[in-house]
């Protein structure tokens, strides 16, 4: 199976030929992951209801789950409006992050406030 052309000819990719795909817990809006797609697991994701990524250091596709058991079922996919991101909206079974967090924005850490920031409440 390929891509549907009408999909496929709206997305810009990086130089390998992927998109960056933003995974999201639809019914809280919680960000879990991100991920990269080529045109196979982004045919694979919109077909199966399950999220498929390409892994760029093992050169080749992974479906989320298969071996943690820790699936992601698709609930929607949205393009970007520069068309080289898509935002897939999920159900999350377990964890996201391979580190044992529920998410991979948990395990990073915190970088802290933008120096210059607009502080809450101000005026514009």
């Amino acid at each position: 199976m390929t891509l549907d052309p009408a999909i496929s000819s709206r997305l810009k990719r990086d130089a390998a030929g992927l998109i960056c795909a933003v995974i999201q817990q639809h019914d809280t809006g919680e960000v879990l992951m991100v991920g990269w797609m080529n045109d196979e697991a982004l045919d694979l994701t919109l077909r199966e209801g399950r999220v498929v990524f390409w892994s760029r250091s093992r050169q080749s596709l992974w479906r989320k789950g298969d071996s943690s058991g820790h699936a992601q079922w698709v609930k929607s996919v949205s393009l970007d409006c520069d068309a080289d991101a898509v935002l897939v909206k999920v159900d999350q079974v377990g964890l996201a992050c391979h580190t044992g967090e529920r998410t991979c924005f948990d395990a990073g850490g915190d970088l802290g406030a933008v120096e210059g920031s607009r502080e809450k409440g101000a005026d514009a």
